[in-house]
């Protein structure tokens, strides 16, 4: 394919490179990353939750993760502060009985001290001293995260050495803050495992959503290494970087 033909295709994904809640059908079947993970966090939560334990969900995007786990909607709440998902979150989850706050992660939770038996969080923000506070005395923390290293290899073939966003995102460093302010760790594991992209145009809209990895990431700007990248999936069949991810279990003493 001529290059202006390809730039063109980068340029549409570009365009259309928007989520509502956390959904990345546009480029299933383009693209993979943790379908091998040795662990299965909704199962890990399930393993945990009682049908009459209090439930909070952070950072819960669209409600997507949620709904797959969730015990009973009654003893149930959710925050959400991106500003494009708490519109579907008060469509999808208010109607249903969940208690839904708009509320980013890291901020002042709007709950009482001691609420909650059980509090989630996947790939959100957190503020140890919150999880702290709302829970109950023997209640748990589970959370699965996206580690400092994630990507690294593809924002250095598109955009090249830049900062980490979040150089602290280790679960040993997590895990210590933890044990720190109260907390046992009941189980814990860290890995790195591969993510995939078949085309070119998979990875330029991927980039545009996860803009906090890639800043500044434009198609025009960043053309010359797109081109590269489109030379290594013609070579190699496939454009190879790595993710990382950890979870751990908290209980409050």
């Amino acid at each position: 394919m001529e290059k202006q033909a390809l730039i063109n295709q980068w340029l549409l994904e570009q365009e259309i490179a928007h989520i509502k809640g956390w959904d990345f059908s546009h480029i299933r079947g383009r693209y993979r990353e943790e379908d091998d993970l040795p662990w299965d966090f909704e199962n890990i939560i399930k393993s945990y939750l009682n049908d009459t334990d209090y439930l909070l969900d952070m950072e819960t995007g669209g409600g997507e993760f949620l709904l797959s786990f969730m015990a009973n909607a009654k003893y149930t709440a959710a925050i959400e502060g991106y500003e494009p998902n708490i519109k579907i979150c008060e469509d999808r989850l208010l109607p249903l009985g969940i208690d839904f706050k708009a509320c980013e992660g890291g901020d002042i939770l709007p709950f009482e001290d001691n609420y909650f038996d059980i509090i989630t969080n996947r790939h959100g923000q957190y503020n140890i001293n919150e999880i702290k506070r709302t829970l109950k005395s023997g209640g748990v923390f589970l959370t699965q995260q996206v580690g400092a290293e994630n990507d690294r290899e593809l924002v250095e073939l598109l955009i090249g050495d830049v900062e980490i966003p979040f150089p602290e995102a280790y679960l040993s460093i997590a895990r210590q803050k933890f044990t720190d302010n109260g907390f046992d760790i009941v189980e814990a594991d860290e890995v790195y495992r591969p993510i995939e992209f078949y085309d070119v145009g998979a990875l330029v809209w991927f980039a545009r959503i996860i803009d906090w990895e890639f800043p500044g990431f434009e198609v025009e700007k960043y053309q010359d290494n797109l081109f590269k990248a489109q030379e290594i999936l013609d070579k190699e069949g496939v454009i190879k970087g790595k993710i990382h991810r950890y979870y751990f279990v908290a209980k409050k003493k």
